[in-house]
């Protein structure tokens, strides 16, 4: 794995490497940089270890936020700005002869998509360890792991179009987002829907892979991940503010959602 090393003054590459067509960098943007419209070649992941920007890829909007992954079509015009005092993406380029290996499976890059925590997030994270590790059995590591990323964004997004999710369930969500700090129980969230509480656990499970109450647990790790990533605060205030019981809890739940435990992502985010 051949890399190169380099702070620019204002933004810029702070390090890449090449590896079986795949380049992988990691970048610091500073905040109020707005890249007019442009587009790559290649297809790539974008995963947010600090900072936020917002990003218009034709008429989707992504939200780039600590510990969400963005994936982009090949050649997709876009344009970024950033609102952070400092924005840091590990990037992925994804070359041809990788995007081949999926031309058989559908979903795959046909369109942008954000995806935030879970399984492609973790896959992400260790891929950035590997990164920042780089020894000598590093290239055969990011192989296997972009191997599993590939996979399981394509299934993920497979799964999200065969799935039209009914108005009632997208206001169920939408509460959650905005009542993430109380989150109400199961029985008030379906009567504001005007559905059984019964049916709403069902289908907000087949819709979204995951339980009601996992979808909120991510939604305060989400946030925690901000917090995590900007704030000096100690973890023990995080996981208060957060609303876990007690900081073992907290670094449990929020270790099952990104692959890494609050002070591995905290560490990451600060890498330089």
């Amino acid at each position: 794995m051949k890399s190169t090393h380099g702070i620019a003054a204002v933004g810029g590459t702070l390090k890449r490497s090449e590896v079986a067509g795949l380049i992988l960098t990691e970048c610091s943007y500073p905040g109020g940089l707005r890249m007019s419209k442009h587009s790559h070649e290649p297809a790539f992941l974008s995963l947010v270890l600090r900072g936020r920007y917002t990003e218009l890829i034709g008429g989707a909007e992504m939200r780039g936020r600590p510990g969400v992954l963005i994936a982009h079509p090949p050649e997709r015009a876009h344009d970024v700005s950033f609102h952070a005092p400092e924005t840091r993406i590990f990037r992925m380029d994804i070359r041809a002869l990788w995007l081949e290996r999926l031309r058989d499976y559908p979903a795959s890059f046909e369109s942008p998509a954000c995806f935030k925590g879970g399984t492609p997030v973790s896959l992400a994270l260790r891929l950035y360890r590997e990164f920042r590790a780089e020894d000598k059995y590093s290239a055969l590591a990011v192989e296997g792991i972009l191997l599993e990323m590939l996979a399981e964004v394509s299934r993920r997004r497979r799964l999200g179009a065969e799935r039209a999710v009914p108005r009632w369930l997208e206001r169920a969500r939408e509460i959650l987002h905005e009542r993430a700090a109380k989150v109400p129980s199961l029985s008030e969230i379906a009567a504001e829907v005007c559905v059984h509480p019964v049916h709403l656990a069902h289908e907000f499970r087949r819709h979204y892979r995951t339980s009601v109450g996992e979808y909120a647990r991510r939604l305060r790790i989400e946030a925690a991940c901000r917090e995590v990533a900007h704030s000096d605060a100690p973890l023990s205030e995080i996981a208060t503010s957060a609303g876990f019981y007690d900081q073992s809890h907290f670094s449990n739940a929020f270790k099952r959602h990104t692959g890494v435990t609050p002070s591995e992502f905290r560490a990451a985010a600060r890498a330089h």
